[in-house]
């Protein structure tokens, strides 16, 4: 029996299977592989008979892990419409809608769609909705859907470090004031709230914080598929995903309640996050609000507030790109939402020599082909192992067949043959294997790194590669891919079960039309790992001619 040759045949079918999961992901069914992480308890699911559209209940009790149910699940029309307050600054241009304060629109002025347009992260449309909304549960208070009155002031930079943008709201004697402060410079605005008790009893009010958002996707892609959806991080529990599949089906599930922590909504290169005060203790939800429409948030009990006093607190609100290192100087764990999957360990420091490469060359197709090139190197001695051991198994192809024309109705003595061959020549029949298999967790790594990083985003290469997070244009690079892959076959010793050598021959056709609908950047890395690969077979199949040659001419 092939060992060698099974083992290929795992990798590839394995490699199949991944496929069509990736595919089923990309058009919204369950994966079979990843589910959502189970953390402590459920949350709760949406529950009939709506009272006040989609405002969140307060938790049972203070610090409760899942709030209760909420009051229904009403149509997104629940959100009202209010004057609009245009903010601009060197980064982003907000809106924000006086109809609960909320967030209702943000662009991102550096980074661009294909059309040339700033990408529009937050919106509302009758197409697509993604807002950052707060308000206070625990009473009839102002809340995201109450009418909010905007001080006078700025609304754009013009020099400054910074502006900010205060509303006001009073209801049932109690007024609730929410201030923006917008920095240059900076994804990041920070919230402060002052809630004050006009009234004649005391009142108890919770402060929430939430990303509402619409369960579609966004993909580039097919044939590759990456996470959009809430996340949830604390100190204790770290990252974690919630699929808005989960969610539909009750099945997601928040931390405890912790005094850390933070909320996101995240797809492909960007993300949102609500960051509360350090310090005060707050729970976790998220729900289904609408049959396409889900959130995200924290609560956090402000205490009780007695007639005529104060209570303030703060939050950041993030919303912006994933650009890993400004990420970390946020806040504990942010990073994170630049998903690597199970191999972070390995993906983090690729993309730091990555960074640094892009340092020098200023150009980020260069710094992938020089950092493939590092990786080879440093994996030169096992691929050398692996192609001589290939090698010599080539050799013995012809033994190897005799013994399986011999035996053929007999597989234990063609084991028992191939055994005593594989120790008479000294060759393991997983020597060709293994040092690929090592490898293959630090390639994988490394296209996550090229997948995730929206510093590929519409970065240039050369000529007419003019952004390596989209397609070649031209088709040029998935071309040389399955020129590389068919060069790489021709060299490789070729089974001997011709259903096996004619599947090896088509492989470099199925995975070039995977590559035509992937990221430049990605198939840059693979056409360049692909064509080293070739020079270190072609320089090692020459030794071990010539070392023949040495030994038929001493014979």
């Amino acid at each position: 029996m092939d060992i060698k040759r099974t083992i290929l045949w795992v990798i590839f079918s394995m490699a199949l299977v991944l496929l069509y999961d990736n595919w089923q992901r990309a058009n919204g069914h369950a994966s079979m592989f990843f589910p959502s992480a189970t953390q402590q308890q459920a949350a709760s699911a949406p529950a009939a008979g709506a009272a006040q559209g989609d405002v969140p209940k307060a938790n049972a009790t203070a610090g409760a892990a899942a709030p209760a149910a909420p009051g229904g699940a009403p149509q997104a029309a629940a959100q009202p419409t209010g004057e609009k307050i245009i903010v601009t600054t060197d980064e982003v241009r907000a809106e924000i809608d006086t109809a609960g304060g909320i967030l209702s629109r943000l662009e991102l002025l550096n980074e661009h769609e294909k059309d040339g347009k700033p990408v529009v992260l937050f919106e509302r449309d009758t197409t697509r909705t993604y807002m950052a909304r707060s308000g206070l549960i625990g009473g009839d208070l102002p809340n995201h859907t109450t009418v909010f009155t905007a001080t006078p002031g700025p609304r754009t930079l013009d020099g400054a470090d910074k502006l900010e943008v205060t509303l006001t709201a009073d209801k049932n004697g109690v007024k609730f004031v929410k201030t923006y402060v917008f920095h240059k410079g900076s994804y990041v605005v920070d919230a402060r709230f002052a809630v004050t008790n006009d009234g004649t009893a005391p009142v108890s009010p919770t402060l929430y914080l939430e990303l509402a958002r619409d369960g579609s996707k966004v993909e580039q892609s097919q044939f590759y598929s990456t996470f959009t959806g809430p996340a949830i991080y604390t100190d204790a529990d770290k990252y974690h995903k919630i699929t808005f599949e989960d969610i539909a089906k009750g099945k997601a599930s928040t931390p405890a309640a912790t005094t850390s922590g933070w909320v996101a909504m995240v797809q492909h290169y960007f993300a949102s996050a609500w960051i509360p005060q350090a310090g005060k203790e707050h729970s976790f939800y998220v729900q289904q609000i609408d049959p396409n429409l889900y959130r995200v948030g924290i609560q956090q009990p402000l205490g009780q507030i007695a007639p005529g006093a104060t209570v303030t607190t703060d939050a950041r609100l993030f919303a912006g790109p994933q650009e890993e290192r400004m990420l970390e100087k946020i806040t504990p764990g942010l990073e994170l939402v630049k998903d690597y999957g199970w191999l972070t360990i390995l993906a983090k420091p690729l993309f730091w020599l990555l960074e640094k490469l892009h340092g020098f060359l200023n150009n980020w197709g260069w710094s992938i082909i020089l950092l493939t090139v590092l990786i080879k190197l440093v994996f030169f001695p096992l691929s050398a192992a692996s192609y001589k051991s290939m090698g010599k198994m080539k050799d013995l192809q012809p033994r190897m067949t005799a013994i399986r024309e011999r035996h053929k109705g007999d597989p234990q003595k063609m084991n028992t043959e191939m055994m005593a061959l594989y120790k008479t020549e000294k060759v393991n029949p997983l020597g060709g294997c293994l040092p690929i298999v090592i490898q293959i967790p630090v390639f994988i790594a490394l296209y996550w790194v090229l997948l995730s990083s929206v510093e590929m985003r519409g970065a240039p290469w050369l000529g007419w590669i003019h952004d390596l997070s989209v397609p070649d244009p031209f088709y040029i690079l998935p071309i040389v891919m399955a020129v590389s892959m068919f060069v790489q076959t021709k060299l490789n010793p070729t089974p001997p079960d011709p259903v096996q050598a004619k599947v090896m021959m088509i492989m470099p056709l199925v995975f070039s039309f995977m590559f035509f609908f992937f990221p430049a950047g990605l198939v840059l890395y693979w056409v360049v790992n692909n064509i080293l690969s070739i020079a270190q077979q072609w320089q090692i199949n020459r030794m071990l001619g010539k070392g023949k040659a040495a030994v038929a001419a001493k014979s």
